[in-house]
């Protein structure tokens, strides 16, 4: 990743413009050209530098449902059970955490009667025992991480 990659990951943190041709909006304000934003955005997507590239929506705003879900995976077969998590089309992602909750996930739903389905789903697969931890307040984190 060099200093124009940097700059683009950054500058994208920030927003999006919502407008007829948001790329090259974004290539004038970074000085290249859009050909070479597009290239290095999908570059980045490609490398797994970036694990994702688009809008975040809040589900709930728009009838859906979430919640933050974890289980005790066994270390021998922590990779197995993140496998099976991720085959459901409704896990946003999953990161491994120093805890005796080791695995964490988010489950993103049309429904908050989906939730269940899938937590039930998970478990019957995982044998494992999912903790269902939906939000009690929202708050908003304007996080950006520096590039």
């Amino acid at each position: 990743m060099d200093d124009t990659d940097k700059a683009i990951i950054n500058y994208l943190q920030k927003g999006f413009p919502i407008c007829e041709s948001p790329y090259q909006l974004v290539s004038e304000q970074l000085g290249i050209p859009e050909a070479e934003l597009l290239q290095r955005l999908q570059k980045l997507l490609d490398e797994g530098t970036l694990s994702r590239f688009g809008p975040m929506y809040h589900a709930e705003a728009m009838g859906g449902a979430l919640t933050l879900a974890a289980i005790k995976a066994p270390e021998q077969q922590f990779d197995e059970i993140a496998e099976i998590i991720n085959r459901f089309p409704e896990v946003a992602h999953n990161y491994q955490r120093n805890h005796d909750l080791n695995l964490w996930f988010v489950i993103a739903t049309e429904s908050s009667d989906r939730i269940q389905e899938v937590i039930q789903s998970i478990e019957e697969q995982t044998r494992l025992q999912v903790y269902n931890m939906p939000k009690c307040k929202e708050y908003f984190v304007q996080l950006q991480l520096e590039a």
